[in-house]
């Protein structure tokens, strides 16, 4: 099987846990008050936390230099931070969608752009 997709899988499976636990936890907290953006913002740096360790052994299998890639994993996910803020903006704050609907639909989105991230930059092999 190709490395890549067997990387995707990986990703996949460890995405699919931490971001439904992450939803769930993202509904409760809106329904006790907590606004979306705060919400989102608290959890996604759970998250990103999280699959800092999962990402970085299981799917990249990577040994290089922690703090580089630490460094460059957190550049990366400030990116897909302000790409899920400005879709809940956009979408939810200008244009007035449900927040339950617009957050699934970011999640997946930044999933998709982090993957991408960490494939070429983060857990690449650098001359560290």
């Amino acid at each position: 099987m190709d490395s890549t997709i067997l990387q995707l899988i990986k990703y996949g499976l460890i995405g699919i846990s931490t971001n439904t636990i992450g939803y769930l936890l993202y509904l409760v907290a809106t329904y006790i008050g907590i606004t979306p953006i705060l919400s989102m913002t608290l959890l996604y740096i759970l998250g990103a936390t999280i699959g800092f360790i999962g990402n970085r052994r299981l799917t990249f299998a990577y040994t290089g230099n922690i703090l580089g890639s630490g460094i460059r994993y957190t550049l990366v996910h400030l990116a897909g931070y302000t790409l899920n803020l400005g879709i809940l903006v956009i979408f939810v704050d200008l244009l007035g969608y449900p927040h339950q609907i617009i957050q699934a639909i970011a999640i997946f989105t930044v999933a998709v752009f982090l993957f991408i991230m960490f494939k070429a930059f983060v857990f690449r092999s650098f001359q560290e």
